[in-house]
Protein backbone atom coordinates (compact mmCIF):
# COMPACT_ATOMS: atom_id res chain seq x y z
CA UNK A 1 0.00 0.00 0.00
CA UNK A 2 2.80 2.36 0.85
CA UNK A 3 4.51 1.45 -2.38
CA UNK A 4 1.38 2.21 -4.32
CA UNK A 5 1.02 5.49 -2.46
CA UNK A 6 4.61 6.36 -3.33
CA UNK A 7 4.08 5.53 -7.01
CA UNK A 8 0.94 7.69 -7.30
CA UNK A 9 2.75 11.08 -7.35
CA UNK A 10 5.23 9.71 -9.86
CA UNK A 11 2.44 8.68 -12.20
CA UNK A 12 0.74 11.98 -11.80
CA UNK A 13 3.98 13.79 -12.56
CA UNK A 14 4.64 11.53 -15.55
CA UNK A 15 1.12 12.13 -16.83
CA UNK A 16 1.64 15.83 -16.43
CA UNK A 17 4.94 15.64 -18.26
CA UNK A 18 3.33 13.58 -21.01
CA UNK A 19 0.57 16.15 -21.52
CA UNK A 20 3.10 18.94 -21.54
CA UNK A 21 5.16 17.11 -24.16
CA UNK A 22 2.09 16.49 -26.32
CA UNK A 23 1.17 20.17 -26.18
CA UNK A 24 4.72 21.19 -27.09
CA UNK A 25 4.73 18.60 -29.88
CA UNK A 26 1.46 20.05 -31.29
CA UNK A 27 2.87 23.55 -31.04
CA UNK A 28 6.07 22.49 -32.80
CA UNK A 29 4.02 20.59 -35.39
CA UNK A 30 1.93 23.70 -36.09
CA UNK A 31 5.10 25.76 -36.42
CA UNK A 32 6.56 23.16 -38.76
CA UNK A 33 3.34 23.19 -40.86
CA UNK A 34 3.41 26.97 -40.88
CA UNK A 35 7.05 26.98 -41.96
CA UNK A 36 6.32 24.39 -44.64
CA UNK A 37 3.35 26.39 -45.98
CA UNK A 38 5.42 29.57 -45.93
CA UNK A 39 8.21 27.73 -47.70
CA UNK A 40 5.86 26.44 -50.37
CA UNK A 41 4.43 29.96 -50.84
CA UNK A 42 7.91 31.41 -51.08
CA UNK A 43 8.91 28.68 -53.54
CA UNK A 44 5.82 29.36 -55.64
CA UNK A 45 6.53 33.10 -55.56
CA UNK A 46 10.13 32.47 -56.56
CA UNK A 47 8.97 30.26 -59.44
CA UNK A 48 6.51 32.95 -60.55
CA UNK A 49 9.18 35.60 -60.37
CA UNK A 50 11.55 33.36 -62.27
CA UNK A 51 8.98 32.88 -65.02
CA UNK A 52 8.25 36.61 -65.11
CA UNK A 53 11.97 37.29 -65.24
CA UNK A 54 12.32 34.87 -68.15
CA UNK A 55 9.42 36.60 -69.94
CA UNK A 56 10.92 40.00 -69.24
CA UNK A 57 14.22 38.81 -70.62
CA UNK A 58 12.45 37.67 -73.77
CA UNK A 59 10.69 41.05 -74.07
CA UNK A 60 13.98 42.78 -73.38
CA UNK A 61 15.53 40.83 -76.24
CA UNK A 62 12.67 41.86 -78.54
CA UNK A 63 13.01 45.48 -77.48
CA UNK A 64 16.73 45.36 -78.14
CA UNK A 65 16.06 43.97 -81.62
CA UNK A 66 13.48 46.69 -82.28
CA UNK A 67 15.90 49.28 -80.98
CA UNK A 68 18.55 48.04 -83.38
CA UNK A 69 16.00 48.20 -86.23
CA UNK A 70 15.03 51.73 -85.18
CA UNK A 71 18.68 52.72 -85.15
CA UNK A 72 19.09 51.29 -88.64
CA UNK A 73 16.00 53.15 -89.84
CA UNK A 74 17.31 56.35 -88.29
CA UNK A 75 20.61 55.93 -90.08
CA UNK A 76 18.78 55.37 -93.37
CA UNK A 77 16.53 58.39 -92.73
CA UNK A 78 19.56 60.55 -92.01
CA UNK A 79 21.12 59.38 -95.25
CA UNK A 80 17.94 60.20 -97.18
CA UNK A 81 17.75 63.59 -95.49
CA UNK A 82 21.35 64.29 -96.41
CA UNK A 83 20.67 63.40 -100.04
CA UNK A 84 17.52 65.54 -100.09
CA UNK A 85 19.38 68.45 -98.57
CA UNK A 86 22.07 68.15 -101.22
CA UNK A 87 19.39 67.96 -103.90
CA UNK A 88 17.61 70.99 -102.42
CA UNK A 89 20.82 73.00 -102.51
CA UNK A 90 21.34 72.01 -106.14
CA UNK A 91 17.74 73.05 -106.95
CA UNK A 92 18.22 76.38 -105.18
CA UNK A 93 21.32 77.03 -107.26
CA UNK A 94 19.38 76.10 -110.40
CA UNK A 95 16.49 78.40 -109.40
CA UNK A 96 18.87 81.27 -108.83
CA UNK A 97 20.37 80.71 -112.28
CA UNK A 98 16.88 80.53 -113.83
CA UNK A 99 15.82 83.73 -112.10
CA UNK A 100 18.81 85.51 -113.51
CA UNK A 101 17.87 84.15 -116.93
CA UNK A 102 14.24 85.25 -116.46
CA UNK A 103 15.32 88.78 -115.54
CA UNK A 104 17.43 88.91 -118.66
CA UNK A 105 14.50 87.66 -120.75
CA UNK A 106 12.17 90.21 -119.12
CA UNK A 107 14.45 93.03 -120.17
CA UNK A 108 14.53 91.61 -123.68
CA UNK A 109 10.73 91.24 -123.70
CA UNK A 110 10.29 94.84 -122.56
CA UNK A 111 12.40 96.03 -125.46
CA UNK A 112 10.46 93.85 -127.88
CA UNK A 113 7.13 94.96 -126.37
CA UNK A 114 8.01 98.58 -126.90
CA UNK A 115 8.75 97.86 -130.55
CA UNK A 116 5.57 95.77 -130.86
CA UNK A 117 3.42 98.54 -129.38
CA UNK A 118 4.93 100.99 -131.80
CA UNK A 119 4.18 98.73 -134.77
CA UNK A 120 0.71 97.87 -133.38
CA UNK A 121 -0.22 101.54 -133.13
CA UNK A 122 0.65 102.03 -136.76
CA UNK A 123 -1.27 98.93 -137.84
CA UNK A 124 -4.26 99.84 -135.65
CA UNK A 125 -4.60 103.24 -137.24
CA UNK A 126 -4.82 101.64 -140.68
CA UNK A 127 -7.13 98.79 -139.63
CA UNK A 128 -9.74 100.71 -137.59
CA UNK A 129 -11.45 102.23 -140.58
CA UNK A 130 -11.42 98.95 -142.48
CA UNK A 131 -12.72 96.99 -139.47
CA UNK A 132 -15.59 99.42 -138.90
CA UNK A 133 -16.63 99.16 -142.53
CA UNK A 134 -16.42 95.37 -142.56
CA UNK A 135 -18.32 95.07 -139.26
CA UNK A 136 -21.19 97.16 -140.52
CA UNK A 137 -21.38 95.19 -143.73
CA UNK A 138 -21.18 91.82 -141.96
CA UNK A 139 -23.87 92.79 -139.45
CA UNK A 140 -26.26 93.79 -142.21
CA UNK A 141 -25.63 90.55 -144.10
CA UNK A 142 -25.83 88.38 -140.98
CA UNK A 143 -29.04 90.03 -139.74
CA UNK A 144 -30.74 89.49 -143.07
CA UNK A 145 -29.52 85.91 -143.31
CA UNK A 146 -30.58 85.08 -139.75
CA UNK A 147 -34.02 86.53 -140.31
CA UNK A 148 -34.62 84.59 -143.49
CA UNK A 149 -33.27 81.36 -142.01
CA UNK A 150 -35.42 81.66 -138.87
CA UNK A 151 -38.53 82.30 -140.94
CA UNK A 152 -37.77 79.32 -143.14
CA UNK A 153 -37.28 77.13 -140.06
CA UNK A 154 -40.60 78.17 -138.54
CA UNK A 155 -42.37 77.66 -141.86
CA UNK A 156 -40.78 74.24 -142.40
CA UNK A 157 -40.83 72.67 -138.91
CA UNK A 158 -43.81 74.32 -137.22
CA UNK A 159 -45.83 75.19 -140.32
CA UNK A 160 -45.85 78.75 -138.96
CA UNK A 161 -46.18 81.86 -141.09
CA UNK A 162 -47.42 85.43 -140.71
CA UNK A 163 -49.61 87.40 -143.07
CA UNK A 164 -50.31 91.12 -143.14
CA UNK A 165 -53.73 92.64 -143.57
CA UNK A 166 -56.17 94.45 -141.36
CA UNK A 167 -54.26 92.81 -138.53
CA UNK A 168 -51.41 90.33 -138.23
CA UNK A 169 -52.54 86.77 -138.99
CA UNK A 170 -50.58 83.91 -137.43
CA UNK A 171 -51.15 80.56 -139.14
CA UNK A 172 -49.98 77.19 -137.80
CA UNK A 173 -49.77 73.74 -139.31
CA UNK A 174 -48.52 70.50 -137.74
CA UNK A 175 -51.10 70.92 -134.96
CA UNK A 176 -53.33 67.95 -135.65
CA UNK A 177 -51.29 64.74 -135.90
CA UNK A 178 -54.08 63.15 -137.97
CA UNK A 179 -54.00 66.02 -140.48
CA UNK A 180 -50.68 67.93 -140.25
CA UNK A 181 -51.57 70.25 -143.16
CA UNK A 182 -54.71 71.51 -141.41
CA UNK A 183 -54.36 75.23 -140.69
CA UNK A 184 -55.10 76.84 -137.33
CA UNK A 185 -54.96 80.62 -137.24
CA UNK A 186 -55.51 83.74 -135.19
CA UNK A 187 -55.51 87.41 -136.19
CA UNK A 188 -54.29 90.12 -133.83
CA UNK A 189 -54.58 93.87 -134.39
CA UNK A 190 -52.50 96.43 -132.54
CA UNK A 191 -53.86 99.98 -132.56
CA UNK A 192 -54.04 102.83 -130.04
CA UNK A 193 -51.67 100.98 -127.69
CA UNK A 194 -54.13 98.06 -127.44
CA UNK A 195 -54.13 94.53 -128.77
CA UNK A 196 -57.36 93.12 -130.18
CA UNK A 197 -58.06 89.53 -131.20
CA UNK A 198 -59.94 89.88 -134.49
CA UNK A 199 -60.21 86.21 -135.42
CA UNK A 200 -59.49 82.78 -133.98
CA UNK A 201 -60.03 79.58 -135.96
CA UNK A 202 -61.12 77.32 -134.33
CA UNK A 203 -62.78 79.30 -131.59
CA UNK A 204 -61.05 78.96 -128.18
CA UNK A 205 -62.19 79.74 -124.67
CA UNK A 206 -60.32 82.01 -122.24
CA UNK A 207 -59.02 84.21 -125.05
CA UNK A 208 -60.19 87.34 -123.23
CA UNK A 209 -57.94 86.56 -120.30
CA UNK A 210 -55.03 85.94 -122.65
CA UNK A 211 -55.63 89.25 -124.47
CA UNK A 212 -55.79 91.00 -121.12
CA UNK A 213 -52.44 89.46 -120.13
CA UNK A 214 -51.01 90.41 -123.55
CA UNK A 215 -52.01 94.05 -123.09
CA UNK A 216 -50.61 93.97 -119.57
CA UNK A 217 -47.20 92.43 -120.37
CA UNK A 218 -46.79 93.17 -124.11
CA UNK A 219 -45.57 89.55 -124.47
CA UNK A 220 -46.77 88.91 -128.01
CA UNK A 221 -44.43 85.98 -128.63
CA UNK A 222 -45.56 84.29 -125.40
CA UNK A 223 -49.20 84.93 -126.35
CA UNK A 224 -48.73 83.29 -129.77
CA UNK A 225 -46.96 80.32 -128.17
CA UNK A 226 -49.79 79.83 -125.65
CA UNK A 227 -52.39 80.05 -128.43
CA UNK A 228 -50.52 77.37 -130.37
CA UNK A 229 -50.60 75.14 -127.27
CA UNK A 230 -54.34 75.75 -126.96
CA UNK A 231 -54.77 74.86 -130.64
CA UNK A 232 -52.99 71.57 -129.90
CA UNK A 233 -55.31 70.92 -126.95
CA UNK A 234 -58.35 71.72 -129.10
CA UNK A 235 -57.12 69.33 -131.81
CA UNK A 236 -56.81 66.50 -129.28
CA UNK A 237 -60.39 67.23 -128.15
CA UNK A 238 -61.67 67.10 -131.74
CA UNK A 239 -62.21 70.86 -132.37
CA UNK A 240 -61.32 71.55 -136.01
CA UNK A 241 -60.90 74.82 -137.93
CA UNK A 242 -63.97 76.21 -139.69
CA UNK A 243 -64.14 76.83 -143.40
CA UNK A 244 -65.26 80.44 -142.86
CA UNK A 245 -63.56 82.95 -140.60
CA UNK A 246 -65.37 84.72 -137.81
CA UNK A 247 -64.62 87.89 -135.90
CA UNK A 248 -64.28 88.08 -132.13
CA UNK A 249 -64.41 91.43 -130.38
CA UNK A 250 -61.95 90.70 -127.59
CA UNK A 251 -60.70 94.24 -127.19
CA UNK A 252 -59.38 94.95 -123.70
CA UNK A 253 -59.50 98.55 -122.53
CA UNK A 254 -56.16 98.30 -120.74
CA UNK A 255 -53.49 100.01 -122.79
CA UNK A 256 -50.54 97.88 -123.84
CA UNK A 257 -46.93 98.97 -123.31
CA UNK A 258 -45.37 100.89 -126.14
CA UNK A 259 -44.43 98.60 -129.03
CA UNK A 260 -42.71 99.66 -132.19
CA UNK A 261 -44.88 97.36 -134.35
CA UNK A 262 -48.37 98.47 -135.33
CA UNK A 263 -50.84 96.65 -137.52
CA UNK A 264 -51.67 99.98 -139.13
CA UNK A 265 -48.34 99.68 -140.89
CA UNK A 266 -48.86 96.00 -141.79
CA UNK A 267 -49.80 96.57 -145.40
CA UNK A 268 -46.33 95.45 -146.48
CA UNK A 269 -45.42 91.94 -147.63
CA UNK A 270 -45.80 88.79 -145.47
CA UNK A 271 -42.04 88.32 -145.32
CA UNK A 272 -41.55 91.77 -143.82
CA UNK A 273 -44.17 91.03 -141.15
CA UNK A 274 -42.51 87.71 -140.28
CA UNK A 275 -39.26 89.49 -139.62
CA UNK A 276 -41.01 92.26 -137.69
CA UNK A 277 -42.96 89.96 -135.33
CA UNK A 278 -39.92 87.88 -134.49
CA UNK A 279 -37.78 90.97 -133.98
CA UNK A 280 -40.32 92.71 -131.76
CA UNK A 281 -40.30 89.95 -129.14
CA UNK A 282 -36.51 89.56 -129.05
CA UNK A 283 -36.99 85.78 -129.19
CA UNK A 284 -35.99 85.12 -132.82
CA UNK A 285 -33.73 82.04 -132.93
CA UNK A 286 -30.17 83.02 -133.75
CA UNK A 287 -28.42 81.86 -136.87
CA UNK A 288 -26.15 79.70 -134.77
CA UNK A 289 -29.16 77.84 -133.32
CA UNK A 290 -30.16 76.60 -136.80
CA UNK A 291 -26.87 75.18 -137.99
CA UNK A 292 -28.07 71.70 -136.99
CA UNK A 293 -30.87 70.51 -139.26
CA UNK A 294 -34.18 70.05 -137.49
CA UNK A 295 -33.11 71.73 -134.23
CA UNK A 296 -36.15 73.00 -132.36
CA UNK A 297 -35.96 76.25 -130.32
CA UNK A 298 -36.74 75.94 -126.64
CA UNK A 299 -39.57 78.49 -126.74
CA UNK A 300 -41.88 76.15 -128.69
CA UNK A 301 -43.32 72.82 -127.73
Amino acid sequence: MEAQAAEEPVRTKMESLRLTCEREIQIHQQKIDSYASSFRSSLQSIKSRAQQTAQNQGKLGELKAKLREAEDDMVKALAVKTRKEAKRMAIMDSIAAQRARVEELKRSVQVQSAKRDQYAAIISQHSLALAASEEKSNKDIECKSETQEAILWYNRVLGFHVEAGRGVKFTFKNINSRNPNEEYSLTVRYANDTYTLLDCDPHLNDTKELIYELNKTNGLFKFVRIMREKFQEAATQGFLPQLTNHQESSTISTSAPVLSMSSDRSESSATTNDDQVLHEEGSRPSKKAYHTRGTKPLSWR
